[in-house]
């Protein structure tokens, strides 16, 4: 967990209530974080069940309903463990007079008891979850449970501790890979497939809140693919199965006894489990698991490009039905996507066959590719859908989408000033660019002025914005930006897609024509 950040489930050494770290949605959808503690590879498909299960379901009633999941509780539990974590934390001792009112820090001051005490190191104890998904003792949890720990011990349901080391962690997705050495094989679960789960389908979450082993709850699939702000490359699971700090980097099970998903986060305004918990689908355990033990870390496909959602709005302006798929904003120079040949404004609407749903869909089946893999991108370019083959680069963690090739400048009318679409507009000249404080490689037309009653103004334009393209054509000046209007008006559409690019950054922007 961050403090004030996204309550993580974290190990035992919070501030504010206790335990492991469990990430938190606090308040309208913020993070409030309390400290504690790519590619599918071909490995770790094999994940042996402990013993043979007496029951793979719950005894059910007449009625259907469930009536005890004992036996199956009975079966997996055995493969929970607690995620013992220290960590060496340097603290400042004594007051600090800068957090006095300030009669009390003049006083403070005026006896020499200036500035901070020396740092004096301590050691921090933190708890959290995991699960064995190897009877060799590979042990599966959340990076933030681990992060930072200088010393890990895992405890078993049989009360032995075993020394664990960091296999590899993947702080993009949260997920660690650890291992313990026993001298007896240990009993395991495997991965269930949570892309057949539906939402309304029982599960059984297990692990330690609070530092209580092996604590069973029960509830059922609330929401499948929630987007909590998390990162590009996960889609959770919602569960109303109370988990709280603590339970983070347990498993949650369906009735087969298999790991559907990695409990991570739970929404709540007061701290404590309000029934709305998170967990990481076992397909993005899995696929990351499998890099993690094959490489020790995690390598992801990079296509060099900036990208957004397709909305109607956008998807009308371009004289497209359908409102799907992920619109190119912006490409990097000498990028994958740039060698390949894509354009800006050019729609992907599937990766090797499969289809792109939005912008996010995208990122993901990117960053699963391998680097230097060939892949068949389907995209719409100009109206036509044609498929690009592009090898695909290696993302580095810290990646930057870097800003469009600089258009040419100047032409006749360079001075020109113009309306349209409720902007007052200028070409970007010298004077202009100082004024704006534009910097060179910015190209385009300038806002001026929003109408406030505009949709312009609507979608978030803003003086200082710089127009740089107007369907799909780059414009120098305000009457190239109006004769592209009116082609646009001409062809029968009701609205025109525009590039703009300010404090908002680089994006595209469907606006009404009239």
């Amino acid at each position: 967990m961050r403090h004030r950040a996204a309550i993580r489930n974290r190990p035992a050494r919070l501030l504010v209530a206790g335990v492991s770290g469990l990430a938190m949605l606090a308040g309208l959808g913020a993070f409030v974080a309390i400290p504690a503690a790519g590619p599918t590879h071909p490995a770790v498909t094999r994940i042996a069940a402990v013993s043979e299960p007496v029951r793979t379901t719950p005894r059910m009633l007449e009625n259907g309903a469930p009536f005890s999941f004992a036996d199956l509780v009975e079966r997996v539990s055995p493969a929970v463990v607690t995620v013992t974590v220290e960590e060496q934390l340097t603290a400042e001792a004594g007051i600090d007079p800068e957090q006095l009112p300030e009669p009390f820090r003049d006083f403070f001051n005026q006896f020499g008891q200036q500035g901070r005490q020396p740092l004096q190191p301590h050691k921090a104890v933190s708890m959290g979850s995991g699960f064995i998904i190897d009877r060799s003792g590979d042990i599966v949890t959340n990076n933030h449970v681990v992060e930072n720990g200088k010393k890990i011990t895992v405890k078993l349901s049989d009360g032995r501790e075993l020394d664990a080391r960091v296999v590899g962690t993947d702080k993009a997705t949260d997920i660690a890979l650890l291992k313990v050495k026993s001298d007896r094989p240990l009993p395991s679960v495997e991965f269930g497939d949570d892309r057949q789960v539906r939402v309304g389908d029982w599960v059984i979450a297990v692990g330690n809140p609070f530092g209580l082993s092996n604590t069973v709850t029960a509830g059922i699939i609330s929401s499948i693919g929630r987007n909590v702000g998390d990162g590009p490359y996960t889609d959770f699971l919602q569960i109303d199965a109370p988990i709280n700090r603590g339970n983070s980097g347990g498993p949650t099970f369906d009735l087969q006894g298999k790991v559907i998903g990695m409990n991570s986060m739970i929404y709540s305004p007061s701290g404590g489990s309000v029934g709305i918990g998170f967990a990481i689908p076992a397909s993005t355990v899995h696929e990351i698991v499998s890099q993690l033990e094959a490489h020790g870390h995690v390598s992801r496909g990079w296509l060099g490009v900036e990208i957004q959602n397709v909305t109607p709005d956008i998807a009308s302006s371009m004289g497209w039905k359908e409102a799907r798929g992920a619109i190119v904003a912006s490409i990097v120079p000498g990028g994958p996507a740039a060698r390949a040949g894509f354009h800006q404004g050019d729609i992907v609407l599937a990766v090797n066959g499969k289809s792109v749903e939005d912008s996010r869909d995208l990122t993901r089946r990117v960053a699963l590719l391998s680097a230097n893999s060939t892949a068949a991108f389907t995209i719409v370019h100009d109206g036509s859908q044609h498929t690009v083959n592009v090898t695909i680069g290696a993302r580095k963690e810290d990646q930057q989408v870097a800003s469009a090739t600089p258009a040419q400048q100047g032409g006749a009318g360079a001075e020109e000033t113009g309306e349209a679409m409720g902007l007052g507009l200028a070409a970007v000249t010298p004077e202009v660019r100082r004024a704006y404080s534009l910097d060179n490689s910015v190209a385009g037309v300038i806002v001026t002025r929003v109408d406030p009653n505009s949709d312009a103004a609507d979608k978030g334009i803003e003086p200082g914005d710089v127009v740089m393209s107007v369907a799909n054509q780059t414009v120098h000046t305000p009457k190239e930006v109006k004769s592209r209007v009116a082609a646009a008006q001409s062809q029968g559409r009701k609205t025109v897609l525009v590039l703009v690019t300010g404090s908002n950054g680089q994006r595209f922007v469907a606006l009404k024509i009239g």
